[in-house]
């Protein structure tokens, strides 16, 4: 059994045992009623709108990013590859997630190593962004701080802890930058040494990591650039917000009547959630996304929850496959051979470093 293979294998072992526990409880679950539930179909409309919304601000982002190296790089072009490189990721999981930078990188003339370092920074604009308007919406008033403030005991204390855990995080995350902006190099040296007898080339794969990041860290030239990327990961984010309002508006009921605030408990569920997914069919993130809906806005009945966060998933995740497909095909890319490409980039990147 190949690495992938046994790593499919833990997934989908992990998404059985959470689909187990889930619907273990739900003893009266109708599935006869899972799909009968009408929608507000211009609700759905706005919420894939703003996902695409969403993607453009990626778009943006990046370009800001390669201000530095190529400041001609075509808005057009990365919104391409942002889409194609998504699609990948919906319908491949991880092994398609490095499409993106390396499509970026051949359009543009730029070594792939300097656009995974730009991939890799962008990870701490998007933790970075969503906690910004989580920690907004826990701590200062809003409907989610009224929602908090009323709700039992167990689950304050547990949307606190969020709020807490992400301040944290982000903290921890910016630090982490700093260091290596200034120590980057010698970290990932001493990484190399200490590690590098592990297998698979562990060690250098990490002191590679840290290495692009470190790169990467150059992309944001001056305090204007970070205010500008920063507004932008919130702006997109904002969006993401509001995409998983429409869609919980599109149902009618007034449970599900969810302001911008209170979904982004939704949203930070399913992005912890989508940690254990599966290429093509998800699972991690529409469970997470159930359980908050079931358990934390006890949104009745659990069919409802289920339809929900579901049609949330294929909003947020998947809406992106028809258009990023149809591009895929104008240009004549294959997203397996993109994938396996990206894959061959990343190690010869590494082979190139050890050597």
């Amino acid at each position: 059994m190949t690495r992938k293979n046994t790593a499919y294998a833990v997934v989908f072992l992990l998404l059985g045992l959470l689909v187990y526990l889930q619907f273990r409880t739900w003893k009266n679950f109708d599935w006869a009623h899972l799909l009968e539930y009408r929608l507000r179909w211009r609700h759905i409309i706005h919420g894939v709108a703003l996902i695409y919304v969403a993607y453009f601000l990626r778009a943006v982002r990046w370009k800001i990013f390669l201000r530095p190296v190529k400041k001609d790089a075509s808005l057009w072009g990365l919104l391409s590859a942002t889409l194609i490189g998504f699609t990948g990721l919906a319908l491949l999981g991880r092994p398609g997630e490095l499409s993106r930078p390396y499509l970026i990188a051949r359009r543009e003339g730029l070594s792939f190593a300097s656009q995974i370092a730009v991939w890799s920074v962008e990870r701490i604009f998007d933790v970075g962004g969503f906690t910004i308007l989580m920690v907004s919406a826990i701590f200062l008033p809003s409907k989610l701080h009224a929602f908090v403030a009323n709700a039992p005991e167990s689950v304050r204390h547990w949307i606190h802890l969020t709020g807490y855990s992400l301040i944290v995080l982000v903290l921890g995350l910016f630090l982490a930058a700093l260091t290596m902006a200034y120590r980057g190099n010698v970290l990932a040296a001493w990484v190399e040494a200490r590690f590098h007898h592990l297998a698979e080339n562990l060690g250098h794969r990490i002191a590679q990591r840290i290495r692009e990041f470190t790169i990467g860290l150059n992309t944001i030239h001056g305090p204007v650039s970070f205010l500008l990327i920063t507004a932008v990961s919130v702006l997109m984010w904002w969006m993401i917000a509001l995409s998983y309002k429409e869609v919980t508006h599109a149902y009618g009921w007034p449970a599900l009547a969810l302001s911008a605030t209170q979904v982004l408990l939704l949203m930070g569920g399913s992005m912890i959630g989508s940690m254990v997914q599966l290429p093509g069919v998800g699972g991690g993130s529409q469970l997470a996304t159930i359980s908050i809906l079931d358990h934390v806005f006890n949104v009745v009945p659990k069919e409802l929850a289920v339809s929900c966060g579901i049609m949330i998933w294929l909003v947020s995740f998947v809406s992106v496959v028809p258009v990023g497909l149809v591009l895929a095909h104008r240009e004549r890319l294959s997203l397996r051979k993109l994938s396996a490409e990206s894959a061959q980039a990343e190690d010869a990147a590494i082979v190139a470093e050890t050597n």
